[in-house]
């Protein structure tokens, strides 16, 4: 067995992530940015150094766990999701039951959260939930607390800082109440192949599939595809694309969007 495999192994066990799951090159590159910063230069150098050092770990965790996030990221995907799918599914139900995969930092359920507290201001009597999602505890920890910088709130209109976000003493931004009580955070892994609830009519899981085999990114499909009630919507990042065997489950409702609604 060569060194990084050796390795592999050991992150798999230590750190309880499947790597097999992501592209290796995926994993050398992220595992080469830690030994690059940490002073080492082979994969069996970096190995003893996190023996030694047990704060690395949750630096490679990190690094393994993808938290590029923004508000408003892909605004048309948004905008889609405010003129056609979120009227389509509230003139069927009063309620709807929307998951937030991989949610990182919170700007994504956060964004969808705006769009939603604005729409139940004018249609009294609809409302929506939504479970954010992420394997890493730090970053949910962050997307609780809803504090933002200045620079993170660039796409957002000053309207929907007025409305949504108090300007702190320090000059950041703290999400609302209001917004908060809409989304629950909490940890779940992609990889464990049970999704976190049923009955879901959206689920959004956007720019992290890329960095999955084949073979998990069909996993998923078919997991996101059983949490989905019937004409459920799947909403992909603008680069992802879905599998083969994921085509049988389900159908582009818009392909340039990256939105597909669940077959039954």
């Amino acid at each position: 067995m060569d060194d990084f495999a050796v390795l592999r192994q050991f992150i798999e066990r230590t750190l309880g992530m499947q790597c097999s799951n992501y592209k290796e090159d995926y994993i050398r590159r992220r595992l080469l940015s830690r030994m690059r910063s940490s002073g080492n230069e082979t994969y069996e150098d970096y190995h003893r150094y996190l023996q030694a050092n047990p704060p690395e770990l949750e630096n490679l965790r990190n690094a393994l766990t993808i938290n590029v996030t923004e508000f408003f990221r892909d605004n048309d995907v948004y905008e889609f999701i405010k003129k056609d799918i979120l009227p389509s599914l509230f003139s069927q139900r009063r309620q709807l039951r929307i998951w937030c995969a991989g949610c990182s930092t919170g700007e994504e359920p956060y964004s969808l959260a705006m769009i939603l507290s604005d729409l139940t201001v004018q249609n009294p009597g609809i409302s929506a939930r939504i479970i954010a999602t992420d394997i890493d505890k730090n970053v949910l920890a962050k997307a609780r607390e809803g504090i933002y910088t200045q620079k993170a709130m660039v796409k957002l209109s000053e309207g929907q800082i007025h409305r949504h976000f108090t300007r702190l003493a320090d000059g950041n931004f703290q999400v609302n109440p209001c917004l908060k009580e809409m989304i629950r955070f909490q940890p779940h892994d992609l990889m464990s192949g049970v999704p976190v609830s049923r009955w879901l009519d959206i689920v959004i899981c956007r720019n992290v599939t890329i960095y999955f085999t084949e073979k998990q990114k069909d996993a998923l499909a078919k997991m996101f595809h059983g949490a989905l009630v019937s004409g459920g919507f799947y909403i992909m990042g603008k680069t992802e694309y879905l599998g083969r065997t994921a085509d049988a489950l389900f159908a582009p409702h818009d392909s340039l969007q990256k939105i597909f609604k669940k077959k039954d």
